[in-house]
């Protein structure tokens, strides 16, 4: 359950805890580490400074990364390819502005519909890597026993259109979460060793 409310609040956030917040080098270790290996050196990071989201380091391929946000307990980071920055700035921008949940997806959906807010591309990936915050090493940079859960945005795809089931038919297999709307996209959660 962790790990799929960790996946929320990467789309919304919600602050609930404080922590010291790292230095731009260890957001930017930390970040990398829910990039694929291979496209870890040349990906843009954003992070946190003073509790806004902040360009850290631009990067020249298609993967950006997300620091973890200092106001939530462990790490949570995450990596997408760049098609998604508009959506995810969007949403950035309304938490910013006091929004919920069902405020931000709401408005989203709504933009979406009118050709407003560019989504991300069919197949687009992104990578959540999560970890106890006793398992993270804030002044290193290093973490211990992740976890990474996947996500592909397949915009307005249903179950009807994919075959994807509504729930896992079974530990680690696919299913289509938010169907028939602008966040519609593939789960891929793996079973915990």
């Amino acid at each position: 359950m962790k790990a799929f409310l960790s996946l929320i609040l990467i789309f919304v956030g919600f602050p609930a805890f404080s922590q010291n917040q790292p230095s731009k080098e260890i957001q930017i270790k930390l970040a990398l580490l829910a990039a694929p290996e291979d496209q870890r050196s040349e990906a843009t990071v954003y992070g946190y400074q003073n509790g806004d989201i902040v360009l850290l380091k631009q990067g020249s391929n298609e993967t950006i990364c997300l620091g973890d946000d200092p106001s939530r307990e462990g790490l949570s980071v995450s990596s997408y390819h760049k098609s998604a920055q508009p959506f995810m700035a969007r949403g950035w921008q309304l938490r910013k502005e006091g929004k919920d949940a069902k405020e931000i997806f709401d408005i989203r959906e709504a933009e979406a519909k009118a050709g407003k807010l560019p989504l991300p591309d069919q197949g687009s990936l992104l990578n959540a890597l999560v970890a106890d915050d006793k398992d993270v090493n804030w002044t290193t940079g290093e973490a211990q026993n992740t976890y990474t859960r996947s996500v592909i945005y397949i915009p307005w795809a249903t179950a009807e259109s994919t075959g994807l089931p509504l729930k896992p038919a079974g530990p680690g297999l696919p299913w289509i979460m938010d169907p028939g709307t602008h966040r519609a996209h593939i789960m891929i959660n793996p079973p915990r060793n």
